[in-house]
């Protein structure tokens, strides 16, 4: 019998992943611009920020999960070639991840002071009382981040990701041009920015939903106000998404655990391990964006009924992953001494940081990739339970447990987090490979 044809060629790949990887690459350095920005109002103000976006993070990836789900169904309807049954799932998704947002802005709103307050305890008046300013303007924008995440995984469904990054590209400008103007201009501090960032996220969602209504495309989403809920749509799409959204805010809980028991090492162990977590993050995040495109590719597949597909391009994605890794970790890695000197490191947390990077740059590339990028293949096959369970049960027993035994017990210093990441990340691996291996999480029935 004549091999069939794949359903991506490399240049199918290429365009829907180059994007993507770009994309994640300039929200992640214009994250660090933007609070270098904020950075000088003042102390009050970049504590502000820093402890308001620990709420925000949560959120924000709540909705990227919410908006994961609905993209699921999306491309296995696309892979059938069912365009009736994707744009009804497309609006299905717009509808509940709008009516989510809603509530938690009108909760945000009313509870405001008590919130912050129970989180945050007692804090500085000058820090308290920015705080309540910039959550005020960025649970405005909640409704608008949530429809821009499912409007674009919409687009990324049916292999659309140039658009997404377009208008990320233009919000990020408008966002630091915005800052510029209102933090350095008109002096209006912490509400500068935060409207600036506002205004954005207006700018992209508006932007996305009527990129949306174009005919050109396999999913045409029109008329948003007569959208109706479909119970039994929505359940499906909340049995994908709640579970990762599950995953992702125990993954944020788990780091924000962490990050406070650093904080009994001393500002020295602070400031090193600050620094260390934004390089770690820089040298992923662009691998990240292959992920993202394999729930692409891993959904069509499936939803053609070509699990041999599935598996092929989870495999090639996974080599070029790992390939990409080791360039970014080694990038990283010859830039971290210059890094730690334009951000004035003291000596002292200069080394400690640059020890610490040295050995995520070993360990990383042999443990990280199968530790994350077959999840996301799992997670378009439906398998999203078992990558909740694994992920939240590998990072509580060993990134943090472990961390904390070794920092509060053997009296480590901030190595201790690593140590406990590394271990986490190979654990993790470990057991999605076993599970990519078995192919139970090609067993699921999503469309």
């Amino acid at each position: 019998m004549e091999q069939q044809q794949h359903l991506f060629t490399n240049k199918m790949l290429r365009a829907l992943l180059v994007p993507i990887i770009m994309e994640q690459l300039l929200n992640a350095l214009m994250g660090t611009v933007d609070t270098m920005m904020v950075s000088n109002v003042g102390s009050a103000a970049i504590s502000a920020v820093s402890l308001v976006d620990s709420i925000n993070v949560l959120i924000i990836q709540a909705f990227s999960a919410l908006a994961a789900g609905g993209t699921i169904i999306c491309t296995q309807y696309l892979g059938q070639k069912n365009h009736e049954m994707a744009n009804k799932s497309a609006r299905q998704a717009l509808f509940i991840i709008t009516a989510i947002s809603v509530c938690i802005v009108t909760l945000g709103l009313i509870f405001r002071a008590p919130l912050l307050s129970f989180i945050f305890g007692k804090v500085d008046a000058d820090v308290m009382d920015n705080s309540m300013v910039y959550f005020f303007y960025t649970v405005l924008s909640y409704p608008f981040i949530a429809l821009y995440d499912a409007g674009a995984s919409i687009f990324r469904a049916q292999e659309n990701t140039r658009g997404p990054m377009v208008i990320s590209i233009i919000s990020n400008v408008m966002n630091i041009g915005g800052n510029a103007v209102l933090i350095w201009v008109f002096h209006m501090g912490v509400a500068g920015a935060a409207i600036s960032t506002l205004v954005s996220r207006i700018f992209c969602a508006v932007v996305v939903l009527y990129q949306l209504r174009k005919d050109r495309q396999p999913i045409a989403v029109r008329d948003y106000l007569n959208i109706r809920p479909d119970g039994n749509m929505i359940k499906r799409i909340l049995a994908l998404g709640v579970p990762s959204g599950v995953e992702n805010s125990m993954f944020q809980l788990g780091k924000l655990a962490i990050q406070s028991t650093v904080s009994t090492l001393g500002t020295t162990a602070i400031a090193a391990q600050a620094m260390t977590n934004i390089m770690e993050m820089l040298n992923g995040t662009a691998v990240i964006g292959v992920g993202i495109g394999l729930m692409t590719v891993v959904g069509q597949s499936l939803g053609a009924g070509r699990k041999d597909e599935a598996v092929y391009y989870m495999k090639k994605l996974m080599i070029f992953s790992e390939v990409f890794l080791i360039a970014c970790c080694a990038i990283v890695y010859a830039l971290a001494k210059p890094i730690t000197m334009i951000g004035g490191m003291e000596p002292e947390s200069a080394k400690m940081c640059l020890d610490m990077i040295f050995w995520i740059t070993i360990v990383k590339p042999l443990v990280w990739m199968p530790a994350f990028i077959p999840a996301y293949g799992m997670r378009a096959a439906g398998d999203v339970k078992f990558s909740m369970i694994t992920s939240c049960t590998t990072m509580w027993v060993f990134r943090f447990c472990l961390c904390v035994y070794l920092i509060r017990v053997c009296g480590m210093g901030p190595m201790a987090v690593w140590i406990g990441m590394f271990t986490d990340w190979t654990v993790r691996g470990i057991v999605f490979s076993l599970r990519f291996k078995s192919e139970k999480w090609m067993e699921h029935r999503v469309v």
